[in-house]
């Protein structure tokens, strides 16, 4: 169920009035649901009861420390692309011993930071990264967990910016060249090969794509077991999609429904060729956990009507909210509180001094001046895409528990932009 509803002729997070938000904190502002949070991370959590298992959430699509905190008290273990990220992790309680380094540029400084803290894996993403973690781990006397992330060439058919599996991607190591690599790693005395990583791409609304990938990673690990290679985890990656409304959109895959095929193809694989030898699980969901715990919050400065379009000028923009104009996303759009009347169609924009800055085209709406906009759909990538670009601050974010609104970011102000910054002496 959806967490944001009428109620009293005013949209509401929870039983909050999104109007009463705006009147607090201002706007734009991002205003996220704890209750759907934890109902959308527990249906992982359902589907993986009695398995071994491990849910380890991408955080690079909401890495706000109370959503952090809120999931690693849940159970999560965190997918994590920098270093940065592990240090959001632990400085939100979560476990580094559940956390999984993925990305293609780890620096040797990230490296030495993961060994020190003692992550779970690095996904290895390529030959010359291996060799770097061996020498990093050699010169720690240390042995680096690595998985090796493979590159299926699966058409996980989506946005061409968010599909990662194909062979022109810059992510993973091509299928065909897997087996040599694992090999190489074997081979390196400062490693520990302990698994095999997959990731197809994001906004998945088919699971005929991740599991013709996890066939591909199962006849790979059979071919690497009769090698004497043995893997200890399986990880499949994240990427379900969530429905972002627009018409004619294909409902997403539930994730009980998909990790039930998925389960039961493992379960089939292990209980013939793999012996039913035991191996863990591990998955990377970001997007299906937030993106619909969360809205922004924005509010009308000026209508303006042209020859070919009107247009509704708000106080949010691309620096808030980069989907639209990075991907040509779809973004729902709903009246905080509904009027009577004509609608006219409008494009939603911002003040940004850009042609490409728009939150929402051809919207038929019933507005004026003044009056508050809720753009649905928003947990996942918002703020964490954000930038500050025209000196714009970014938004404040709040969480909605039951009737209970806390801040868990403060809006940014002009000169805490500048703060960091020196003239010339």
């Amino acid at each position: 169920m959806s967490h944001f509803q009428y109620q009293n002729g005013a949209l509401h997070a929870e039983r909050v009035s999104l109007s009463a938000i705006a009147a607090q904190f201002g706007s734009p502002t991002y205003v996220y649901s704890k209750a759907a949070l934890l109902e959308n991370f527990g249906a992982y959590a359902d589907a993986c009861q009695g398995r071994d298992a491990l849910v380890c959430y991408a955080m690079k699509a909401n890495s706000n420390l109370a959503i952090l905190d809120l999931l690693a008290r849940a159970g999560a273990g965190f997918d994590i692309v920098s270093g940065g990220e592990l240090l959001r992790v632990i400085a939100a309680g979560g476990d580094p011993g559940k956390t999984i380094f993925s990305g293609v540029g780890k620096t040797v400084e990230e490296m030495r930071l993961a060994l020190e803290k003692n992550i779970l894996c690095f996904n290895v993403e390529s030959i010359p990264e291996l060799h770097r973690l061996n020498e990093v781990a050699g010169s720690m006397g240390r042995r680096a967990p690595v998985s090796l992330r493979v590159n299926p060439n699966v058409d996980a058919k989506t946005h061409p910016y968010i599909a990662t599996g194909l062979k022109a991607n810059k992510f993973g190591v091509a299928f065909d060249d897997a087996l040599q690599t694992y090999r190489s790693a074997a081979a390196l005395p400062h490693l520990d090969v302990v698994g095999i990583d997959c990731h197809i791409g994001s906004q998945l609304l088919d699971d005929a794509p991740l599991l013709e990938a996890l066939d591909k990673l199962i006849e790979l690990i059979d071919t690497l077991a009769d090698e004497g290679i043995h893997l200890h985890h399986l990880d499949i990656g994240g990427g379900l999609g969530v429905n972002y409304g627009a018409e004619g959109d294909q409902p997403p895959v539930p994730v009980g429904d998909y990790l039930g095929r998925l389960f039961a193809r493992i379960d089939a694989w292990r209980a013939g060729r793999h012996g039913g030898q035991p191996i863990k699980v591990i998955f990377e969901p970001g997007r299906s956990i937030v993106a619909d715990t969360g809205v922004l919050l924005t509010r009308i400065e000026f209508l303006k009507p042209g020859v070919e379009k009107n247009f509704a000028i708000v106080d949010a923009a691309m620096n808030d909210l980069m989907r639209p104009t990075l991907y040509q996303a779809w973004m729902g759009v709903q009246p905080v509180v509904p009027r009577e009347g004509d609608k006219l169609t409008y494009d939603v924009v911002g003040p940004v001094c850009e042609s490409g800055d728009w939150l929402a085209r051809e919207r038929d709406l019933a507005v004026a001046p003044g009056d508050l906009l809720a753009i649905m759909t928003a947990g996942a990538y918002g703020m964490t895409m954000a930038s500050n670009y025209n000196t714009r601050g970014r938004a404040a974010e709040v969480m909605v528990d039951g009737d209970r609104v806390q801040l868990i970011r403060q809006r940014e102000h002009p000169a805490d932009l500048f703060a960091l910054e020196s003239m010339l002496e």
